[in-house]
């Protein structure tokens, strides 16, 4: 069977990617590689945990001991999906250290081990390295993001993040490595870790707590299913050109203010509350340092090479993301209170 590994496999992303490769393709044998720091989640898949193609190893990718014996164990990996990082823009600003240390000594050290084990093989494994839209900095109120825009990133996580993407390609260039890189616009969906600005908004809205908005909620974001994100790195990891890049956007531009006004009133109607009434608990808070204005993605080069685009609008997504939070109240209040943390405990070993 080909054996994949999948970095950050129990977080957000990660979980709908694993999920996806482990049902789609029971030719393959999926390892879930995750350290399980707070945003990773094994709750996220228990519907696929026993499934015999799905393997699930706790590990750090700043081991380089553990990546070293993972290899040797697992033998003749055929490819790496690499989604493990620190993600939290606000988190990055209080502790820039851990997201230098993850982000890119992580994804250094990851490329380095892949490189010495993949050696002579005239198979060429892949190394597909999940990245963000945020390594390209801020838009005006024109224009998008192509797969040429010079880098320009405003925060510590971002500039993690481009300097991670930087690596991917020297290995590339240096060693021959055969990688792709894919950059993604903002995702939402289900399994969504509640600190993010959708699901906070959707539970507070829920508890009747304030939500708050940064600013004056101006701030833009392209919006992506993460469904459709994970359908677009299966095509990607399978079909790109070894070296290429590839911009991931949902095409659903929106001010931040504008999408929690529209959480409100889908909220309102799913809770039977007077239309409006929800709108009352937005609250504006000052501005996080360096928050760059508008994201947009021009995804032009991934439809008409590849054949990918995006399944749903927004406004279906989001009405299908309320619905997964309503319907799954206990994962979300297991996540709130901590109590996901203890899920994998004496359940899960390496194997």
């Amino acid at each position: 069977m080909k054996k994949i590994i999948i970095t950050g496999g129990a977080g957000f992303i990660g979980s709908h990617v694993v999920r996806r490769f482990v049902t789609n393709y029971p030719d393959y044998t999926i390892i879930n590689l995750d350290k399980l720091t707070y945003a990773g989640n094994l709750a996220n898949l228990t519907d696929i945990e026993n499934e015999p193609n799905y393997v699930f190893e706790k590990g750090d990718i700043c081991d380089t001991d553990f990546l070293s014996d993972l290899f040797i164990r697992h033998q003749e990996i055929e490819g790496i999906i690499h989604l493990a990082a620190e993600s939290h823009v606000d988190r990055s600003i209080t502790d820039p250290g851990s997201f230098v240390l993850t982000n890119v000594l992580g994804t250094a050290n990851l490329l380095n081990v892949a490189r010495l084990h993949w050696q002579g093989r005239s198979d060429k494994p892949r190394f597909h390295h999940v990245s963000t839209d945020e390594v390209y900095g801020s838009l005006g109120a024109q224009g998008l993001f192509t797969e040429n825009t010079a880098y320009d990133p405003h925060s510590p996580y971002s500039a993690s993040k481009a300097s991670s993407d930087h690596f991917v390609r020297a290995y590339h260039d240096t060693y021959g490595l055969n990688t792709v890189i894919s950059n993604c616009s903002n995702n939402y969906g289900s399994f969504h870790f509640p600190e993010k600005l959708i699901p906070l908004a959707i539970n507070n809205i829920k508890q009747g707590k304030p939500v708050p908005v940064y600013g004056k909620g101006e701030n833009v974001r392209d919006w992506l299913w993460v469904e459709d994100h994970a359908r677009a790195i299966d095509v990607i990891f399978h079909k790109a050109k070894p070296g290429s890049t590839y911009n991931i956007g949902g095409h659903n531009e929106w001010k931040n203010i504008d999408l929690i006004k529209l959480l409100c009133s889908i909220l309102d109607t799913k809770l039977g509350r007077t239309a409006g009434e929800s709108a009352k608990l937005i609250t504006y808070v000052t501005d996080r340092a360096g928050h760059d204005l508008r994201y947009a993605i021009d995804a032009t080069k991934l439809k008409n090479e590849l054949g990918w685009e995006p399944s749903i609008t927004f406004e279906e997504g989001l009405e299908k993301t309320v619905d997964w939070y309503l319907a799954n109240e206990q994962w979300l209040n297991d996540v709130t209170s901590g109590h996901y943390q203890d899920y994998y405990k004496g359940q899960y070993t390496n194997r």
